[in-house]
C-alpha cells in the first residue's frame, strides 16, 4: 500500500548509504535511529537540506534523522524501502560490532528497550493522572467500578513491566522474543508475588531472596539483566544444539537455566543496583534539591539533542517502581514551556515567511512535550533563543525541585505532564506546576521577543566554498538554466516520483534523455556529486541551487552505468560535460531514465518557469528563475 512518505523514505535510505549500509533501525517520538556500518557513506548535508527532515544528529553510536511527530509513518516507509522487517535486525545479525564506551552502550540498550513502548507509557501516565484528578475533585470514588477498571488500564503497563521489558530487551540482545516475554511472565507469575502465598523461599535448597518490595512487579533493571543473561545462554545453545531438536530444546534449556539464576542471583543483585540508584537520587535530592534541579533543568535540552537523556529516564522509571514517585524528571518540566514561549515570540517577531510558518506547529508540538522540532528547526539555529531557554529551564528546575514536587507516573510530557503531579497532596502540586511552567513560558516569550534579531544578510564572498546554504538574501535576482541533457522535456508533475512531482524538492522540469550525457546548465560550482554518480548538485554563480537527478531509483545501481567527468568541488562552465551514463544498461535494470532538473532553494525565487518544450539539447534554455 502506497505511503505518502515513500518519496522521503527513498531519499533517506539513499542518503544513509543505501540499504546495505543499514545495520538496524528503530524510532522514538521524533527520530529515526539508524545504526550504520559506515557513517562516512551517509550524505548528512543532503539529508539536512531535505524537506521533511528537521536535522541529523550522530551520538551514542547512532545516526539519528530527526523527522518530527509523524516519524512513525516515515519509519514504516523507510522499513519498506530498505526491506527491514520488524523493529530492527537482531543484535546477533548486526554484522561488525562497533566498540562503544559505557555511556554509549547504556544509551544503546535503553533506547532499544524503552522506546518501543514509550508512547503507550505516556498514554498510561496521562490516564493515571486524570484518575488522580477525578478522585481529588470527587468526580470518582476509588471504590466504584469505573475507577477500578480505568485504574487497571492505567496501571497494567507499570505492574507488568518485566513482561514488556522481557519482549523489547530480547529484541535488543538477540534472544527469541517469546523466551524473553516468558521470562518476564515468570517473574510476575501470581505464586511469585508477595500476595501469592506460595512458598518460594528456596530452589533446590538454595535460598531465594526477593527484593525489598516483596516481588518483581513493576521492576525494570532485574528484567533487563535477566534477559541479557538468557540471551547468552540461548546463543551458546544455538551454536551447539542439533537442528533437529533446537526448536523446542533451546527455549526449554534456556528457561530452565535462566529462570532459577534470575531468582537466585540476578534478581537480588539487580534489585540492589536499583535500590542503590534510587538511594543516590534521593540522597542527592535530600542533600540539595536545588543542585539536582539546576543540573536537570539547565542541561536537559542539550541531553535531548544528543539522545543522552535516555541515561536519566530509566532512573525516573525505577524511582516510580521503587518509591511510587519520581523527583528527577519534574526538574525538566519548564523546558518544554520555555521552548514554546520562545518559538511563539519568534513567530510574532520574524518577517521570514518560511520561518513563521514553521513556528506554530513547532510551538504546539513543544507545548505537548515534543521539543525537537522547536530546538532543531528554530531556537538552536538562532542560538540566543536557545541559550535563553536553557537558562530559564535551569532556573525553573531549581524552583520546581525546591518546592519538593513529585511525579507519580512517568512518560507524559508537556501539558500532559501536569496531571501526574496529583498524588497524596491532592491538586496543590499540579496547580503549582501549572503556574510555574506557564510563568516561565511567558518570561521566555518576553525575553526572546526583546532580544530576537533577524539574521543579517550573508555576503557571498564570506560563504565557505562548500556545504554552506545560500541564504535568500545572498541569492541573485534571477537567471537562466540551459538543458543539461538532450531529450524530450516533460512537466515535473508527470515524473513518477512523489517527491519530485509534488515539488517538495524544488521547482523545475524533467527530460526524457536521448543521449547518455550530462552537461553543466550554467556557470558555477559542483557542491555535491553522489558517489553513485546518478545525481549532481550545483550552485550557480548567481546563487541558484540546482539538482540534476538521472533516472528514478538509479541509486540502487551503486554507480554501475555512470562515468563521472567532473568531481565535487570543481568550478564548472556552462556546456562542460559532467557525466556519462549507459542508457541501455539502466533500461536493462528496468529503471526509468526520466531526469528531473530542479532549483531546490525556491524560497529565494518566487518564479521558476519552464521555458522549453519538445526536444532540447545543451544549447537550449530550459528554465528561468527570478525573485
Amino acid at each position: 500500500m502506497a505511503n505518502k512518505y515513500d518519496g522521503l523514505a527513498r531519499i533517506i535510505v539513499q542518503n544513509v548509504g543505501g540499504k546495505d549500509n543499514i545495520i538496524s533501525l528503530t524510532h522514538c517520538i521524533t527520530r529515526l535511529r539508524f545504526k550504520l556500518k559506515d557513517e562516512g557513506k551517509a550524505q548528512t548535508n543532503i539529508l539536512k537540506e531535505t524537506d521533511g527532515i528537521v536535522t541529523v544528529v550522530t551520538s551514542g553510536g547512532q545516526y539519528m534523522v530527526v523527522i518530527g511527530n509523524h516519524v512513525a509513518q516515515v519509519y514504516e516507509a523507510v522499513c519498506e524501502k530498505a526491506h527491514i522487517t520488524g523493529d530492527a535486525p537482531r543484535e546477533e545479525d548486526d554484522g561488525p560490532k562497533e566498540k562503544l564506551n559505557p555511556l554509549n552502550m547504556l544509551i544503546s540498550v535503553v533506547t532499544k528497550v524503552f522506546t518501543p513502548f514509550l508512547g503507550a507509557l505516556a498514554a498510561m501516565g496521562i490516564i493515571k493522572g486524570a484518575l488522580a484528578f477525578c478522585t481529588a475533585t470527587g468526580i470518582l470514588d476509588t471504590q466504584c467500578g469505573t475507577y477500578n477498571i480505568l485504574y487497571a488500564v492505567s496501571d497494567s503497563i507499570f505492574y507488568f513491566f518485566p513482561i514488556i521489558i522481557g519482549y523489547t530487551a530480547a529484541k535488543r540482545f538477540g534472544l527469541d522474543e517469546f523466551i524473553g516475554l516468558l521470562l518476564g511472565a515468570i517473574m510476575v507469575y501470581p505464586s511469585m508475588t508477595a500476595s501469592g502465598g506460595a512458598d518460594v523461599s528456596n530452589f533446590l535448597g538454595f535460598p531465594v531472596v526477593m527484593p525489598s518490595s516483596g516481588d518483581y512487579t513493576s521492576s525494570v533493571i532485574p528484567a533487563i539483566i535477566a534477559v541479557w543473561f538468557a540471551s547468552i545462554v540461548y546463543k551458546f545453545l544455538k551454536k551447539h544444539m542439533p537442528d533437529a531438536v533446537a526448536s523446542f530444546m533451546n527455549p526449554l534449556v534456556t528457561l530452565l537455566i535462566a529462570a532459577p539464576v534470575t531468582f537466585l542471583a540476578i534478581g537480588p543483585c539487580a534489585s540492589l543496583i536499583a535500590d542503590g540508584i534510587n538511594a543516590v537520587c534521593l540522597n542527592l535530592y535530600s542533600l540539595s534539591p536545588v543542585v539536582l534541579g539546576a543540573f536537570v533543568g539547565l542541561f536537559w535540552q542539550v541531553l535531548v539533542m544528543f539522545g543522552l537523556h535516555w541515561a536519566i529516564v530509566p532512573m525516573a522509571i525505577n524511582n516510580v517502581a521503587v518509591n511510587g514517585y519520581d523527583v528527577i524528571l519534574p526538574a525538566m518540566m519548564v523546558t518544554t514551556f520555555a521552548q514554546t514561549g520562545a518559538v511563539l515570540a519568534i513567530m510574532c517577531k520574524t518577517r521570514n515567511k518560511k520561518l513563521k510558518n514553521l513556528c506554530l506547529p513547532a510551538a504546539i508540538s513543544a507545548f505537548c512535550g515534543v521539543t525537537e522540532p522547536a530546538i532543531y528547526g528554530i531556537t538552536l539555529p538562532k542560538k540566543v533563543p536557545f541559550y535563553i531557554t536553557c537558562v530559564l529551564s535551569g532556573i525553573g528546575g531549581v524552583i520546581l525541585s525546591a518546592f519538593g514536587l513529585r511525579q507519580y507516573s512517568v512518560g507524559a510530557l508537556g501539558c500532559f505532564g501536569w496531571m501526574p503531579f496529583i498524588g497524596e497532596d491532592g491538586l496543590g502540586p499540579m496547580i503549582t506546576v501549572i503556574i510555574i511552567t506557564m510563568a516561565f513560558m511567558a518570561i521566555a516569550f518576553v525575553l526572546v521577543f526583546m532580544t530576537y534579531k533577524e539574521d543579517a544578510p550573508a555576503k557571498k564572498k564570506e560563504l565557505p566554498e562548500r556545504e554552506t546554504e545560500a541564504e535568500p538574501a545572498s541569492a541573485g535576482e534571477g537567471g537562466i538554466l540551459f538543458a543539461p541533457v538532450t531529450g524530450s522535456v516533460v512537466s515535473l508533475s508527470e515524473v513518477k516520483d512523489e517527491v519530485f512531482a509534488s515539488g517538495s524538492m524544488g521547482q523545475g522540469a524533467a527530460i526524457e534523455p536521448e543521449k547518455g550525457e550530462v552537461y553543466a546548465p550554467c556557470d558555477g560550482e559542483i557542491v555535491s556529486f553522489f558517489p553513485t554518480g546518478h545525481a549532481i548538485g550545483i550552485r550557480s554563480d548567481d546563487g541558484a541551487e540546482i539538482l540534476i537527478h538521472v533516472g528514478m531509483d538509479t541509486v540502487k545501481l551503486s554507480g554501475k552505468g555512470f562515468t563521472p567527468m567532473a568531481k565535487e568541488g570543481d568550478r564548472i562552465k556552462r556546456g562542460q560535460q559532467l557525466l556519462k551514463f549507459d542508457m541501455d544498461y539502466i533500461r536493462s535494470q528496468e529503471l526509468s531514465l526520466t531526469t528531473p532538473v530542479i532549483i531546490t532553494n525556491v524560497d529565494c525565487y518566487s518564479h521558476v518557469q519552464q521555458v522549453a518544450s519538445g526536444v532540447v539539447d545543451n544549447s537550449r534554455e530550459l528554465l528561468s528563475y527570478s525573485k
